[in-house]
């Protein structure tokens, strides 16, 4: 099973679909070979009428293809091949190994029965309690 990204002319995903994995070959009702390749079933699924204005990437959940799994919202970054997640604060910055939003400040590391949650409003990681049996 592959999972296709559907974008539109502002470089947004607004779709994902589960598609069929890449090394298939199938034949259309006209006899027309189909797949075979990422490339061929991304041509498969943006020549589809109700795909009509949209372009197909292939995506993955490990993030081998186009660095992250695609989302409704995200950007495709066709210079790079990535998809990249809408930025979640203005201070954070995207790194360009990782194509993910990274905090100005590393992320403190875990404590038990705790959380941490970003501040804008201070540029800084607030711990937060949880409630007991949490």
């Amino acid at each position: 099973m592959a999972h296709y990204a559907l974008i539109n002319s502002n470089n947004i995903v607004i779709k994902v679909i589960t598609g069929v994995d890449e090394n298939v070959i199938q034949f259309d009702i006209d006899g027309t070979e189909i797949g075979g390749s990422s490339h061929a079933w991304e041509n498969f699924y943006a020549l589809q009428p109700w795909h009509e204005g949209l372009t197909c990437k292939r995506t993955s959940y490990n993030g081998n293809i186009r660095k992250n799994f695609a989302g409704v919202g995200y950007i495709y970054d066709a210079t790079f091949d990535v998809f990249i997640a809408p930025r979640l604060y203005p201070s954070w910055k995207l790194n360009y190994t990782t194509y993910q939003w990274e905090a100005p400040i590393a992320k403190p590391e875990e404590i038990e029965g705790f959380i941490w949650k970003w501040s804008e409003y201070n540029l800084e990681w607030i711990s937060i309690q949880l409630p007991v049996g949490q």
